[in-house]
């Protein structure tokens, strides 16, 4: 039985609305940030394929997507700190990842980004078990 998006999220949270943080026991990378757990925690109870973590997809630049799909060329970027005037958002870690983005662009990705909002209110992996659909994986 498939859990709808409302079941998987409610999952993922405790008592009183908060969500979980330390759910995920696997061999990620220790510096995980809550948002990636986060979305790991949703894409498990979809029961959707896991991706590869901190996956280098550019042949001579040290890129990584947070998360991916190789064998489809389907990527997700959790962008942190949309609110507080994190890197992705300041004139330079801006520009750094249009770089990023559009070289992936044109080695065929797709690239699926997503801010804390749109994780926690379940648009980020509707997005995700969509992609994952029209590309055959689910």
């Amino acid at each position: 039985m498939r859990l709808s998006v409302r079941d998987a999220l409610a999952l993922t949270a405790k008592k009183g609305g908060k969500r979980k943080r330390d759910t995920v026991t696997s061999k990620a990378k220790p510096s995980r940030s809550a948002l990636e757990v986060e979305m790991i925690n949703h894409i498990r109870a979809l029961k959707l394929p896991m991706p590869v973590e901190e996956f280098r997809f550019h042949p001579e630049r040290k890129w990584r997507f947070d998360f991916a799909y190789p064998n489809h060329k389907v990527a997700i970027e959790v962008e942190g700190g949309t609110w507080s005037g994190g890197r992705h958002t300041r004139g330079s870690g801006y520009e750094k990842d249009c770089e990023k983005y559009n070289a992936a662009s044109l080695l065929g990705w797709s690239v699926y980004r997503f801010t804390s909002t749109m994780i926690k209110r379940g648009e980020a992996i509707n997005t995700i078990e969509k992609s994952l659909k029209e590309v055959g994986h689910v």
